[in-house]
C-alpha cells in the first residue's frame, strides 16, 4: 500500500563529508551552548520530531539514546509539544522532520507550521540542527525539513552543523547524521543504528479483490512465517517487504489482520510503469513470487495508527482503496474487544466490482460489530461520488459522534482522498475543532 522507505536501515558509519576543522567548530559551539543557561523539560537537550509515519519519531529515540550515552541530557518529544515557552529558553534542539505529501509539514508539525513558523522569535540563543526525511521523487524533496531550516536560520538560531537531507532513507545520510551526534556526545564507539533483520515468510494465499474492475487489480494477500512462530503485532503496524529486484528500497504496507487470525494480511494494488513494466515489489506480490519463495519481511510500530488511548472511544474510520486494510485492522481489533461503535465510510469505483471484503463488512454490520457503515461508488451515479461526499452528507451524525467522544482515522490516498476528507471535515466540524482533535490524538492519518 505505502511506498516510504524505511529510515533505519542503516550502512556502516562513513566519514564527514565536512571537514575536521568544521567538526571540531560544531563541537566548541555545542559545548559553549552547554554552559549552565535554561533547561527544558528536565532535559539539556531536546530531540524534536515531525513524523507522519513513525520513522523521525523512531530516529529521535535513537539520537537520544546516542545523546544518552555521552553522559548528556536528551529527550525527545513530539514537535506537536514544541510551543512559543519552549522555544524561547531551549538552548540546544535537534530537529528530525518528515515532509507530507508536497512539501507540507506531517500533521504532528501542522500547528506548529502554522503557528509557531508564522510568528518572528527571537531565537539568537537556539543551537540546532536539522535532519530533513524526504523522497526525491517529489517535486518539493524535503520540502518541511529545508523550510524549518530556513525559518530557525532566519531567526538568529545557529546551525551546529549543515542540514542533512535523506532521500529515501538513504544510509549515507544517516550514517552522517549518526557521525555528527556521536561526536557532539564526544563518544566515536556509539554501536551502529541497525534495523531488525528481515524474515523469511511465504505467501499462503493470494486472491485477486476487485476481479474485472476498471481499475488496477488489487490483491488479497496472506503471509505466513517459514520457520519461525507468528510475531506480535498491533492494528495500525506496518510490514516492510524488500522485494529482489530493489532490495535497497524496501515497500511499506499496512496489515489488514491481526495475530489472532493466524496470518499476516495485506491489500496490495499491482502498479505498472509508463512502459507497462510491472511495479518491482506490487508485480512480485501479486504475480510473480511463487508459494515457495521466500518474502523477506519484517513488521514495524506504527505508534501514530494505533488505537492506543483511542481503544474505548467510538471510532470513525475512513478511506478508500486499498487503505481498507489499515481500516480492517483497527474495526476488527474494536470487534474483538466487544465493541460496536465503529463506523465505515468508504469509496471505490464500482460496487459490483470494487466492493472490497463485502461478505465480512455486511456480515459485521448485520452482527452489530458495525453501527453504520456507508459505501460511496464513484463511477456508479451519472455525477462521481466520493467518501468526502458521504461527510457532507451525514454532517449531523458525524457531529454526533465527534460530541461524544469518537475518533478519526483516515487512510488511503493522498491524492484525492486524503485532501477531499480534510476539507471536508474542516467544513463540517470547523477548524478549532479539527485542530483540537489532532492535537488530543483522535485524528490520525496514514496516506500515501
Amino acid at each position: 500500500m505505502m511506498l516510504t522507505i524505511d529510515p533505519v536501515r542503516w550502512g556502516s558509519a562513513l566519514a564527514l563529508s565536512s571537514g575536521y576543522l568544521a567538526m571540531c567548530l560544531a563541537i566548541w559551539r555545542a559545548r559553549a551552548a552547554a554552559r549552565p543557561g535554561p533547561v527544558t523539560g528536565a532535559a539539556d537537550w531536546l530531540v524534536v520530531h515531525a513524523s507522519q509515519t513513525g520513522s523521525a519519531e523512531h530516529l529521535a529515540a535513537r539520537t537520544a539514546a546516542t545523546l544518552s550515552t555521552g553522559g548528556l541530557s536528551a529527550r525527545a518529544m513530539c514537535m506537536s509539544e514544541l510551543g512559543p515557552d519552549t522555544l524561547s529558553v531551549a538552548q540546544r534542539i535537534l530537529f528530525i522532520a518528515s515532509t507530507y505529501g508536497e512539501g507540507d509539514a506531517p500533521d504532528s508539525a501542522a500547528r506548529f507550521a502554522g503557528a509557531a513558523m508564522a510568528a518572528s522569535p527571537d531565537l539568537s540563543h537556539l543551537h540546532y540542527a536539522v535532519l530533513a526525511l524526504g523522497d526525491s521523487s517529489y517535486t518539493h524533496y524535503c520540502g518541511f525539513g529545508r523550510a524549518l531550516d530556513g525559518w530557525l536560520a532566519a531567526h538568529g538560531a545557529t546551525a551546529l552543523f549543515d542540514r542533512i537531507d535523506v532521500d529515501r532513507g538513504d544510509p549515507a545520510a544517516l550514517a552522517a547524521w549518526q557521525h555528527h551526534i556521536g561526536r557532539l556526545a564526544g563518544t566515536s564507539d556509539a554501536p551502529d543504528w541497525e534495523a531488525p533483520n528481515y524474515g523469511n515468510w511465504r505467501i499462503a494465499a493470494r486472491t485477486l479483490a476487485n476481479p474485472g474492475s476498471a481499475g488496477a487489480p488489487l490483491y488479497r494477500i496472506a503471509l505466513v512465517p517459514v520457520d519461525a512462530a507468528l510475531p506480535d503485532w498491533e492494528a495500525g503496524d506496518l510490514a516492510q517487504v524488500s522485494a529482489p529486484a530493489d532490495p535497497g528500497h524496501p515497500r511499506e504496507y499496512s496489515i489488514a489482520s491481526l495475530p489472532s487470525e493466524g496470518r499476516l494480511e495485506l491489500l496490495v494494488r499491482l502498479q505498472r510503469r509508463a512502459d507497462g513494466s510491472l511495479g518491482a515489489a506490487s508485480g512480485w506480490l501479486c504475480e510473480t513470487a511463487s508459494p515457495d519463495e521466500p518474502i523477506p519481511l519484517r513488521i514495524r510500530a506504527h505508534g501514530r495508527f494505533r488505537l492506543n488511548g483511542n481503544a474505548g472511544r467510538p471510532l470513525i474510520a475512513i478511506g478508500n482503496g486499498s487503505g481498507l486494510a489499515g481500516l480492517r485492522a483497527l474495526l476488527k481489533a474494536r470487534i474483538d474487544a466487544g465493541k460496536g461503535d465503529n463506523w465505515l465510510l468508504f469509496g471505490e469505483r464500482n460496487a459490483a466490482h470494487d466492493f472490497l471484503c463485502r461478505d465480512e463488512l455486511q456480515g459485521w454490520l448485520a452482527s452489530g460489530g458495525l453501527a453504520r457503515l456507508d459505501l460511496a461508488f464513484s463511477r456508479d451515479g451519472a455525477t462521481p461520488r466520493y467518501v468526502q461526499h458521504l461527510l457532507r452528507e451525514h454532517a449531523p451524525a458525524l457531529r454526533s459522534w465527534v460530541d461524544d467522544g469518537a475518533a478519526i482515522y483516515v487512510c488511503g490516498s493522498l491524492q484525492g482522498m486524503a485532501g477531499g476528507v480534510h476539507e471536508a471535515l474542516t467544513e463540517v466540524l470547523g477548524v478549532e475543532m479539527l485542530d483540537a482533535l489532532t492535537a488530543a490524538g483522535r485524528y490520525r492519518r496514514d496516506v500515501y
